[in-house]
């Protein structure tokens, strides 16, 4: 079988490539960074999976490049893999298609089954993402309108900005902030956008 990689870090990338090279059954055709260049390769030499970053060389969308391989390729698995645990990629990659989804932080071993179960038409999602800390509060605390919040604050955007982006009063925006700053144990709404930003709770990806 036709495998490609799409996978920006270097290190992951080899890592990547090592799991299929043991195995007599997978062919790599391509090992590349970019989510734009996929498609291209896909238009040109279809392939019979891809293992699709989420977030790749820069800032490429991974997902709108999976929705984009679906129509040109309909029959090629995709599986997305990801360390992001923002729980609207899971939701995202199911949306443009994704036949799977893998978390980079487990196993070669799972990585494979995923793979081998992909292939014979199954779709593995997991039930929810990965629970990480942010300072005191686990992940799984945070209510869906406040991880709309940080996905804003993770981008820079002022409170008054935030607050046209989501049509709500910014009186609303710093209430949110300020729950969240309570379950952190944080001090202010920089400490808690690095907070997010380290764990990789948070996808930022280009729209386009």
């Amino acid at each position: 079988m036709k495998v490609m990689i799409v996978e920006d870090q270097i290190m992951i990338r080899s890592l990547l490539e090592s799991y299929f090279r043991a195995k007599d059954d997978y062919r790599i055709i391509a090992s590349i960074p970019g989510a734009k260049q996929a498609v291209e390769v896909c238009r040109i030499n279809p392939v019979d999976l891809i293992l699709m970053d989420v977030q790749t060389e820069n800032r490429e969308n991974g997902l709108i490049a999976v929705s984009q391989i679906k129509a040109i390729c309909p029959k090629t698995k995709i599986i997305v893999v990801t360390s992001l645990i923002d729980g609207a990629v899971l939701d995202e990659a199911k949306r443009a298609g994704a036949d799977s989804l893998w978390y980079k932080d487990s196993t070669e071993k799972r990585l494979m089954d995923v793979v081998k179960r992909t292939m014979e038409g199954e779709h593995i999602f997991p039930d929810a993402p990965p629970t990480v800390n942010i300072g005191m509060a686990k992940s799984t605390e945070f209510t869906k309108t406040e991880l709309k919040v940080l996905r804003h604050l993770v981008r820079g955007l002022s409170y008054t900005r935030i607050a046209a982006e989501m049509g709500c009063e910014m009186s609303t925006v710093k209430f949110h902030v300020a729950n969240m700053l309570q379950k952190t144990g944080l001090e202010n709404k920089l400490q808690l956008a690095l907070a997010v930003s380290n764990v990789k709770l948070i996808a930022d990806l280009e729209d386009e």
